[in-house]
C-alpha cells in the first residue's frame, strides 16, 4: 500500500563508530547503562514511564553512524503515552557484531528486566536501516523470544531470504519504505513483503510517497502506525 505521510540498508559491515556516551544525547527519563552479553561490554540506553505493572518493551536499533538517542528521542513520547520500554543499545562498527547482535539484543533485554517491570512476551524490535538489517537477523533467529519486529528503509536482499529458514515462529513484520530511498530501492522492501507473505509471515506493508531514506521526518507516523498494529497482533504462530 501506498501512503502519503504529512509532513516533512542492506548495509552489513559498513557502520561507522558510534559516538562515545559521554558525547551522546541523553533524553529526559533516560539512564544509561551496560551489561556483558557475548563475552563483551554493551551499552544501552533505557526508559520506562512510571508504572505498577509490566509493560511492553521495543528494542531500538539505529542506522549506521547513529547513536541510540537517534531512535530514543522519536520513540520516547509515544513510549510515555502508550506505557511502552525503550531499549537503545549502541552499535559498533564490527563484521563480528552481525552473528552475535540477536543474542546481545535479548541479553540487554534480560538486563532492563533486572531494573524496570517489563512483561516478557511482548518485547519487539524497531530498525532503522542498518538497524532494520539487524532486527530481521534478531527477530529470525531469537523469533522465540522477541514478539515481533518493525523496520522502516530496509529489507532482505535475495541472498540473504534463507535466514527465515531460522525463525521457530514467525512473528508479526511492520514493514516501511519511501519511495524515494536512494540508499535502500524501495525494490527491496516490495521484494521482501512480497517473500514474507509467501513465507507465512504477518506483514504489514506501508510505502511512503516522495519519501527519502531519512527517517526522522517520518518518525512519528511510522512510530504511532507501527505501534498501533504490532501491538494488536497475536502471539506468533
Amino acid at each position: 500500500m501506498r501512503i502519503a505521510v504529512p509532513g516533512g540498508l542492506m548495509v552489513i559491515g559498513l557502520i561507522l563508530v558510534p559516538a562515545p556516551a559521554a558525547a551522546q544525547q541523553i533524553q529526559p527519563g533516560v539512564i544509561v547503562r551496560s551489561a556483558n552479553c557475548e563475552h563483551r561490554s554493551n551499552t544501552y540506553q533505557l526508559y520506562s514511564p512510571d508504572s505498577g505493572r509490566a509493560l511492553p518493551a521495543i528494542v531500538l536499533l539505529h542506522g549506521a553512524g547513529g547513536e541510540p538517542n537517534d531512535l530514543m528521542e522519536p520513540w520516547q513520547k509515544l513510549a510515555r503515552k502508550q506505557g511502552i520500554v525503550l531499549i537503545a543499545p549502541e552499535l559498533p562498527r564490527l563484521r563480528s557484531y552481525e552473528a552475535v547482535a540477536p543474542a546481545i539484543f535479548r541479553c540487554l533485554a534480560e538486563d532492563a528486566r533486572g531494573v524496570v517491570r517489563i512483561d516478557s512476551s511482548r518485547i519487539y524490535l524497531f530498525g532503522y536501516s542498518m538497524g532494520g538489517y539487524l532486527a530481521f537477523d534478531a527477530a529470525m533467529r531469537q523469533s522465540e523470544y522477541f514478539a515481533g519486529a518493525m523496520v522502516y528503509a530496509n529489507g532482505i536482499e535475495e541472498e540473504y531470504y534463507g535466514i527465515v529458514d531460522q525463525a521457530v515462529r514467525k512473528l508479526p513484520i511492520a514493514l516501511y519504505g519511501g519511495d524515494q530511498d536512494q540508499v535502500i530501492p524501495i525494490r527491496v522492501e516490495r521484494q521482501t513483503h512480497d517473500f514474507l507473505v509467501r513465507k507465512g509471515f504477518r506483514v504489514h506493508y506501508r510505502e511512503l510517497e516522495g519519501r527519502s531514506h531519512f527517517y526522522t521526518p517520518v518518525a512519528d507516523w511510522i512510530n504511532r502506525d507501527a505501534w498501533g498494529w504490532i501491538s494488536k497482533q497475536s502471539p506468533a504462530r
